[in-house]
């Protein structure tokens, strides 16, 4: 029956008559004509009144609970600096955009795989029941592996890490997934893609989510630190686990020392940031995607003034004398001087070579940020940054040397001396049922690649000295992510994502996701589940409890729930569960820690206490530590993970990878499009930054009413312009403006300000995806999401990682209709469907 869901052979009728029957039967009952603020089922017990500890990804909190209510949100005590954002996490639960049952597509109802695709994002749904659901996601299943292989099947999409060690959404699906057999994954990620992968072949490690030199010793002994295109005061609000927010502290004391004199700030930016105004500093207002021609002219004054420490290039790094020619200019006829830096950066040469002579005066922390290496070669700019690290020599001594993750995890804080939890793990002994052939296909891509995947089957691509064939994907499950958010070119995604048989997203939100999705079920949000998480990132402050806030609103089930309820139809519940409650996993879990803190000195409570108990346990504080510091001391012994064992400033791996876009060391390279003079600038004078956002972590929050309100302009994303650009458009602040190219176009709410450079523009990325007309290539965003705007090409042929700020706009204050928001209102629940399913009042 798997294979003939919506053969003609066997009607929709019949099918849903027999072995669906009792799901039908529970779709015309009384059941589905609850109220919209019922809860997924009555409780016998009075309503919980009181306090709840719990966390997330904006830090630990207490929420005030009233009647089954969630009414405040309180910051956890030992947070000294809670972030704003924490007020905007009750609404995650209490929101229109809220996924309240299990919804289908109305044409995928009808026709099944074989529906008009087009109509995908018109946001008309059914509502289903949770059996029926279930019955269909598996079947979908079954259809593609037995029609196709598993290379059809693309399970790999991931987005954040779900906040406790439990309930991670992604893993939930990995293990699911795999159960029922081998699927399409995805390699790599947008936050980091082009620099995870230049950088092991660089520096030997992935660098950029590792943790850093610790802060005490960086302000004792820096005495220069320059922050090269990062934010870390805006970003270090949220965490990939549960910040502590204690890094705070060390920005505090810098800022004093900056004031004072002692330490010298330089913010490499063409923004005035969050952090350049908390701390101060000077500001490089260097031309958007000019970075790495920046560096050579700092690299060839460090060289020609004999500035650079000669001894450790010759010790600690290979490749230095291949490199030099290019900087010297006898391979290509250009020397690369600070004059010629100045023509492509806007940085005058003296400028230049003080900035130079500065950094190698005294002890250099330079602090890259993640945003310039998603751009086109933004390979370049990381390996360009360790290069200009590793001639000042500073590399593995406190207080100097590089590192790509000061804004991240709360990285510079000192990591304690406690245990770290596991989680609950994707992999199980159990081998999946189908297990078939991928026929010649990729059984990976690259994850910012997953839209020319889908455009273009059977097409090979250069991947990180690997080729991948593109394989003919016909279904897609999302479950806790959001494409919609991470990928670029949206009109372009559009049209792509019609040629997917079968979508399934599985979220909490109605994103642009589940809008385009052909089978939506509803996820509890992490406050509706008991867990458990760490307290604080990098410095593992300690455990906290993540106990249920309140009961799951409507129909939500959480992930757990869901996969065992799949997994049950071909027989592996028991396999996915492992035996277990989701109570006896979390004990599970913190019993691992326990046993691991003994061996650390490390007395924790039982579990039974520690829940019922205050729920918290801190851990004693490590010792500072310095970043590559036993390379330093020890460079044969402590080798690098490069080739060599050393900084390779020429890499003869990359070399031999023969790419013309990435070859044996760093280099510049003209972009597609490039503000400043730069092509098609002509056109298109904007540079638009589509950094993460201050109010935001990426998408999550948007759909919070109160807290949206509190930062959107006109009723929309803000849109960040200087006072120069805005003036010559007689643009002023509160207007809405029309923001384009010839990519698509959407509205916005102008914010002037001369926190900008002229020339520069932002819209947060994150920001919803809200169509004027659903589904159609091309239409008005009326709320402001970026990736409408963005350019779609890899970075390269080494990692083919996102390039979203490549990208140039241009803007109009819009005199037309003030369109009303759509996107954060749920969908649309048709009523013409067959009399299988009658009308009925579903709101």
């Amino acid at each position: 029956m798997a294979k003939s869901l919506f053969d003609k052979t066997i009607s929709r009728r019949r099918f849903l008559q027999g072995s669906a029957a009792t799901a039908a039967g529970a779709f015309i009952g009384a059941s589905l004509l609850v109220p919209k603020s019922a809860h997924a089922a009555e409780k016998s017990q009075p309503a919980f009144t009181g306090e709840v500890l719990s966390g997330s990804h904006w830090g630990a909190f207490r929420a005030q609970v009233k009647d089954g209510v969630w009414v405040d949100t309180k910051p956890f005590e030992h947070d000294p600096r809670p972030t704003t954002m924490l007020a905007g996490v009750r609404e995650v639960v209490y929101n229109p955009a809220r996924v309240k049952y299990p919804m289908v597509r109305l044409d995928w109802l009808k026709h099944g795989y074989k529906s008009d695709t087009k109509q995908r994002g018109d946001n008309r749904f059914v509502r289903v029941s949770w059996s029926q659901a279930l019955d269909f996601f598996y079947f979908e299943l079954e259809r593609v592996q037995n029609t196709y292989g598993p290379s059809a099947l693309y399970a790999g999409h991931s987005g954040w890490q779900s906040c406790g060690k439990l309930h991670s959404a992604g893993t939930m699906m990995r293990r699911g997934i795999n159960l029922h057999g081998t699927s399409l994954s995805k390699a790599g990620d947008y936050s980091t893609g082009a620099a995870q992968v230049v950088l092991p072949h660089v520096a030997g490690a992935m660098e950029v989510y590792e943790q850093q030199t610790s802060w005490p010793l960086v302000l004792e002994h820096a005495k220069t630190i320059v922050i090269w295109g990062s934010d870390p005061v805006k970003n270090l609000q949220v965490g990939w686990l549960m910040p502590d927010h204690s890094v705070y502290g060390y920005y505090a004391e810098l800022a004093k020392k900056v004031e004072s004199g002692e330490i010298k700030v330089i913010h490499v930016d063409p923004v005035r940031n969050e952090t350049q105004k908390m701390i101060g500093g000077d500001q490089i207002k260097v031309n958007p995607q000019t970075d790495v021609p920046l560096m050579l002219g700092l690299a060839y004054t460090l060289y020609q003034e004999k500035l650079y420490d000669a001894s450790f290039i010759a010790n600690y790094t290979t490749g230095f004398d291949q490199f030099l020619p290019y900087l010297l200019g006898e391979t290509d006829g250009i020397a690369k001087t600070p004059e010629w830096a100045a023509k492509i950066t806007g940085v005058d040469a003296d400028t230049i070579r003080a900035m130079a002579r500065q950094m190698a005066s005294g002890r250099t922390q330079i602090i890259g940020g993640w945003c310039l290496q998603r751009m086109q070669h933004g390979e370049q700019y990381a390996w360009m940054l360790v290069v200009v690290a590793a001639m000042l020599g500073q590399i593995g001594l406190p207080g100097g040397g590089f590192g790509f993750g000061w804004h991240y995890n709360d990285a510079g804080t000192i990591t304690s001396n406690g245990p770290l939890m596991s989680g609950f793990s994707a992999a199980t002994s159990v081998p999946p049922i189908h297990n078939g052939s991928f026929n010649g296909y990729a059984s990976y891509i690259p994850v910012a690649r997953f839209v020319d995947c889908i455009e273009n089957p059977g097409e090979t691509i250069e991947w990180n000295g690997h080729k991948i064939k593109f394989p003919l994907m016909k279904m897609a499950i999302f479950c806790g992510n959001n494409p919609f958010h991470h990928h670029q070119d949206r009109n372009r995604m559009i049209k792509a994502w019609r040629k997917l048989e079968t979508v399934v997203s599985i979220d909490h939100q109605w994103t642009a996701t589940c809008r385009f999705a052909d089978i939506v079920l509803p996820a509890t949000t992490s406050y509706e589940r008991d867990d458990i998480e760490q307290f604080g990132n990098h410095s593992n402050k300690g455990i906290v409890a993540m106990r249920k806030v309140v009961e799951p609103m409507f129909e939500s089930k959480d992930d757990y729930d869901i996969f065992a309820g799949l997994c049950g139809r071909f027989k592996r519940e028991q396999d996915f569960t492992g035996g277990k409650t989701k109570m006896e996993w979390i004990e599970e879990i913190y019993n691992g820690a326990r046993l691991q803190g003994r061996g650390l000195g490390v007395r924790m409570p039982t579990f039974k206490k520690f829940w019922e108990g205050e729920g918290y346990v801190s851990f004693p504080e490590g010792q500072a530590w310095v970043r590559h510091e036993s390379f330093r001391n020890e460079p044969d012994l402590e080798p690098l993970g490069t080739a060599s064992g050393l900084i390779e400033i020429y890499c003869k791996t990359i070399a031999d990878m023969h790419y013309d876009d990435c070859q044996g060391h760093p280099m510049w390279f003209e972009k597609e499009e490039r503000s400043h003079g730069g092509p098609k600038s002509n056109r298109y004078p904007l540079h638009l930054q589509s950094c993460h956002p201050n109010q935001r972590l990426h998408s999550q929050l948007c759909s919070s009413t109160k807290h949206r309100e509190s930062y959107a302009v006109a009723n929309r994303e803000p849109f960040y312009i200087s006072v120069e650009d805005a003036k010559a458009r007689g643009i002023k602040s509160g207007d809405i403006v029309r923001v384009f190219n010839d990519r698509g176009q959407v509205l916005a709410g102008a914010v002037v300000t001369d926190d900008y450079s002229q020339g520069v523009c932002r819209i947060h990325e994150g920001a919803w995806y809200n169509p004027l007309h659903g589904g159609k290539p091309g239409t008005l965003c009326v709320y402001g999401d970026p990736n409408v705007l963005t350019l779609d090409i890899g970075s390269s042929k080494l990692a083919q990682a996102t390039s979203a700020h490549t990208a140039l706009v241009e803007v109009e204050k819009y005199k037309g209709k003030a369109y009303e928001l759509t996107g954060f209102s749920g969908p649309i629940y048709d009523e013409s469907v067959d009399p299988l399913f009658p009308a009925m009042e579903l709101n």
